[in-house]
């Protein structure tokens, strides 16, 4: 009897065959993006359906799993201090490659005739005031992700406040959860085929010719990416997790391929709860709240990605960035990711931000974004990632891996 072929090697095989037609489309791209990628929207839409329940009940469920109000705060004081720091990381590695790099260096496109489309960034007091829906259910339909999770933690905490009358409602949103982790399960078996219908009208369309002009920050930014995964959380599996870092990324690699694939965090979420929770054994009150608490908040990838696109604006345009405007940036960038969080373009958002804080043109972001959808892949994979180690790390801490699971899968 042949044994059958892992969801990995089948999302590998996806990838990989997805590139090759990409390539040999390029002349033909209307064919890609016309007839194969379609079908590979329609696997987002699937991942998509699925992921305002989920968030909601797997949160609920995980707060009101945690059995202790304190134990709450323990968790989520973690979460925050290991994001926070792991960004700071993350946006310090992006300004140090990019600065080896020379991203900017001898690029010749014509920077005089740009025209930047900025968004407007949300003030502090309006960011703050956004976190709490003044209606639930709106912001459910309307796919508010911070709001979403605001509900669910307060509803969650609540359901504990009053102890055994809170059972049957928790009941049915377990139930819910459980729903919504079948589903997931019949959705991944499809992921193989919609990670090729994703990448080859990616491949087909961008090609290898419109790379050329912008390959140093491509480079920098995936080698800074990289580096960041195999240092920091490796370091982290291993040390605070006591799960080695080849068993961590193997577990992971089908969430970080459909990551690299749809570039969405949150469309990501249903898999990286799956491969956390089934294959790493972080047990489920703690991945649910940790995991989509990140999906939101934690942007270690987007801060590589600023840190080197911050570089890079300032040395086309031939001004000199000195120590204290590097820290700026690292400054800006840590605490722009929570302060940007659930803003529509949020990356976008952030970019302004920090280029703002050290006196950069704006303009100079549209110099990056024929690449953007390229660059996006990697940070995305680096963010989520980033969540499940966090969830790693912080389950150990609190007794929330089940060594069962993690015996089993390893």
């Amino acid at each position: 009897m042949k044994k059958k072929l892992s969801l990995s090697i089948q999302i590998l095989i996806g990838l990989i065959l997805g590139v090759v037609v990409g390539i040999a489309l390029q002349s033909n791209a209307n064919i890609a993006t016309d007839f194969i990628k379609p079908f590979g929207t329609l696997f987002l839409n699937l991942i998509k359906l699925i992921i305002v329940p989920l968030v909601f009940a797997s949160l609920v469920g995980g707060v009101y799993g945690l059995g202790d109000i304190k134990k709450l705060g323990r968790i989520g004081g973690k979460t925050m201090v290991f994001y926070m720091v792991t960004t700071a990381f993350a946006v310090s590695l992006g300004l140090l490659v990019a600065s080896i790099i020379k991203v900017g260096a001898n690029f010749t496109l014509p920077v005089e005739e740009l025209v930047a489309e900025v968004k407007e960034t949300p003030s502090i007091v309006d960011v703050l005031l956004n976190v709490v829906p003044t209606n639930p259910i709106k912001a459910m339909a309307d796919g508010e992700m911070l709001q979403i999770i605001t509900f669910s933690i307060i509803l969650g905490s609540g359901l504990l406040v009053i102890g055994e009358k809170g059972k049957n409602l928790a009941g049915i949103i377990d139930s819910l959860a459980e729903t919504m982790y079948a589903i997931t399960a019949a959705i991944m078996k499809l992921a193989p085929y919609g990670v090729f219908a994703l990448i080859t009208p990616v491949v087909a369309v961008n090609g290898p010719q419109v790379l050329f002009p912008l390959i140093k920050v491509i480079a920098a930014a995936y080698i800074a990416s990289i580096m960041h995964m195999a240092i920091i959380y490796s370091a982290s599996a291993a040390t605070f997790g006591k799960i080695s870092p080849i068993r961590f990324f193997k577990a992971m690699f089908p969430a970080m391929a459909v990551a690299f694939t749809t570039a969405s965090s949150s469309g990501t979420l249903p898999v990286n709860m799956k491969c956390v929770e089934e294959e790493l054994g972080v047990k489920k009150e703690v991945a649910s709240f940790v995991l989509p608490l990140g999906a939101t908040i934690n942007m270690d990838g987007t801060a590589i990605y600023l840190g080197v696109c911050t570089l890079f604006i300032a040395q086309v345009y031939g001004i000199p960035m000195s120590f204290n405007a590097m820290l700026t940036v690292v400054l800006t960038a840590t605490l722009a990711s929570i302060g940007t969080a659930g803003v529509p373009g949020a990356g976008l958002i952030m970019l302004t931000l920090v280029l703002t804080s050290v006196g950069l043109p704006l303009e100079g972001i549209a110099l990056i974004a024929g690449i953007d959808r390229i660059l996006d892949m990697m940070r995305t994979t680096v963010n989520i990632t980033g969540d499940a180690c966090c969830a790693v790390v912080v389950g150990r801490g609190e007794g929330g891996i089940d060594d069962v699971k993690e015996k089993t899968a390893a």
